[in-house]
C-alpha cells in the first residue's frame, strides 16, 4: 500500500495496517522474537492455516514483518518483525494496559 492509498487520518492508517484481530495477535507473538509458522498457529489458536498465511503475507507486504525461507528439507520458514513492526509495541502495550484495566473493572 502506497502513501497515496493510505487514509488521511493517522488513526485510520494504523487501523488499516493492523485492523484484523489476527494481525494484532501476530504482532503480539512476534514482539518476543522470531517464530515459525507452526509456532504462530499454535500460540494464536482458532485461526485457519489459510487465514494466517494471508495475514502474514499482508503484513509482509506492508513492511511490518519479514519472511525468511531456509533451503532445508523440509523447508524452514521464519517470521520476524521489522523495525517498523517493532515500532507498534507502544500501541500494543497501551492495548494490553487498557484491556487489563477493563477486565479489572468489569470482570
Amino acid at each position: 500500500m502506497t502513501a497515496k492509498e493510505l487514509p488521511a487520518c493517522p488513526v485510520e492508517t494504523t487501523l488499516t495496517l493492523i485492523s484484523d484481530k489476527w494481525k494484532v495477535l501476530i504482532l503480539r507473538d512476534l514482539l518476543s522474537g522470531t517464530k515459525r509458522f507452526g509456532e504462530l498457529k499454535k500460540s494464536i489458536g482458532g485461526v485457519s492455516q489459510k487465514v494466517l498465511t494471508a495475514q502474514l503475507r499482508q503484513m509482509e507486504s506492508s513492511g511490518l514483518l519479514t519472511r525468511t525461507v531456509y533451503p532445508e528439507v523440509p523447508p524452514r520458514v521464519e517470521y520476524a518483525l521489522t523495525e517498523l513492526g517493532y515500532s507498534l509495541k507502544p500501541v500494543l502495550d497501551a492495548m494490553w494496559s487498557w484491556g487489563q484495566e477493563y477486565k479489572a473493572q468489569n470482570g
